[in-house]
């Protein structure tokens, strides 16, 4: 048994890239939902059923399947999509043209909202709360619930509207991320000829350091009127022409640029750090600038980031620290409690204490099918491989020694570090840095036929 985060398998890997991608697309193809009281009284149940024509009292632009879009759904996006274009410094006209494109991204969402249901998908209530813990933070709050205060203040129902806004668009990033996964093959022979190309010189193992700043929205952006998207755009701009600036002073730059902003400008120096260690859009800018370069104003849900790049080293080699594990798992479940897991887990380390063997104990006990063979041999473990409390346990135990019972979400265990070491990673790096290139290439493509498949099966009726 082998408790890996999403950052480690090639599986998660490619959802990690997608899901980047996929929030991109989604923000530019799926304008949001208008927080209506309807939208909002269904937050609160914790569902979101879609209005249909038997319950709208509102005039209907399409139907799709059994769902309808509503006319002030539309006007709606519309508004949002041309105050998004302002922010970017690039108005457009509310025509017949943008009109259909952006009723077109209403049906794709109401598609994909419905196959959503279909296949149950249920965001992680920690990653939507993650997420209202950052608009909280953006907006100088400490707090979900003072958010949840302020904005039921300004408008009843907002919080909740809020909420359902990010469960649906949390689900649909995690159903794009399965549908593009699925199109996307990328071989090891790919690979081999995209690292024989000239691109795949940026794919290297050189540290960058860094400054990046953040110039938060004073509302949820949803809610910012034009001018305020404006004064945000403009604070921006300035602290770019001044970090543009030899051998300027960050904080400085910062300090002048603030002015009269009401929202802290946040950031500045973050030192030396792998590419692979960035979020992939942040990667792909920052290895393409030239040292003492700033990256132009790039808009984000939280604010607007500028990113300059500082310095940069080479480095030939990634070297990373792993131990060499062995774990027993007595498992919790339901033909096991959670006392009677404990009690067994608590048996076994007294046997450890009096001399037993813990590889002999494992074959005989551990429930983890996949190492209990192996004298519950996990093999070299790398950092972020496990679970939290695993991890942590694995790094304050000695090599040779074997730690005391601890609980993960998975059952009680003991485990026992054989060895550590120094593992030289570059050429795994490289080549998982090639696949991210790889597919970001593809991915756009593969999520376009898919939802184009998606359309051609669906019945869609434009009124009007």
């Amino acid at each position: 048994m082998r408790f890996f985060s999403l950052r480690q398998t090639s599986r998660a890997v490619l959802l990690s890239m997608s899901a980047s991608l996929a929030l991109t697309l989604s923000a530019q193809a799926a304008p949001v939902k208008p927080a209506t009281a309807q939208a909002s009284t269904t937050a609160n149940q914790n569902t979101v059923s879609r209005l249909t024509p038997a319950n709208s009292t509102d005039g209907i632009v399409a139907l799709v399947n059994e769902n309808a879009i509503l006319k002030s759904e539309l006007v709606d996006a519309i508004t949002q999509t041309q105050a998004r274009a302002q922010a970017a410094g690039e108005p457009i006209a509310n025509s017949a043209q943008l009109q259909s494109e952006v009723l077109n991204a209403l049906i794709l969402r109401e598609l994909q909202l419905s196959m959503v249901k279909r296949v149950g998908l249920s965001p992680d209530e920690t990653e939507i709360n993650q997420r209202l813990a950052q608009i909280a933070q953006s907006q100088g709050l400490n707090s979900i619930s003072a958010l949840q205060q302020r904005l039921d203040a300004a408008r009843p129902g907002s919080y909740a509207a809020l909420r359902a806004q990010l469960i649906e668009d949390a689900a649909i990033q995690e159903l794009q991320q399965r549908q593009i996964s699925r199109r996307v093959r990328i071989s090891e022979q790919d690979i081999d000829a995209f690292l024989a190309s000239p691109e795949a010189k940026r794919l290297n193992q050189s540290e960058y350091q860094t400054v990046h700043v953040r110039v938060p929205y004073i509302d949820d952006y949803s809610r910012l009127s034009a001018a305020q998207r404006e004064e945000a755009l403009k604070v921006a701009q300035d602290l770019r022409t001044r970090l543009l600036e030899p051998n300027v002073s960050v904080s400085e730059a910062v300090a002048a640029s603030q002015g009269s902003y009401p929202i802290p400008i946040q950031g500045g120096d973050m030192g030396f750090h792998k590419a692979a260690s960035l979020p992939t859009e942040l990667s792909s800018k920052i290895t393409n600038l030239d040292i003492g370069a700033v990256s132009e104003p790039l808009l984000t849900p939280e604010g607007i980031d500028i990113v300059k790049l500082a310095d940069k080293k080479a480095s030939d080699t990634m070297l990373i620290p792993q131990w060499h594990t062995r774990h027993i798992l007595v498992k919790v479940d339901e033909l096991q409690t959670d006392a009677l897991a404990e009690q067994k887990i608590n048996d076994l380390y007294e046997q450890l204490r009096n001399g037993a063997d813990f590889a002999a104990l494992a074959s005989t006990y551990s429930d983890d099918p996949g190492s209990a063979g192996r004298g519950g041999d996990l093999d070299w473990v790398s950092e972020e491989d496990m679970v939290a409390p695993f991890e942590a346990t694995m790094k304050n135990t000695a090599v040779g020694d074997y730690s005391a019972p601890f609980k993960t979400q998975f059952g009680w265990h003991i485990l026992k570090v054989d060895g550590k070491r120094q593992q030289d990673v570059s050429e795994q790096y490289r080549r998982n840095m090639a696949r991210q290139a790889l597919y970001q290439r593809l991915a756009p493509q593969a999520q376009e036929d898919w939802l184009q498949e998606l359309r051609a099966g669906a019945y869609i009726q434009v009124l009007g």
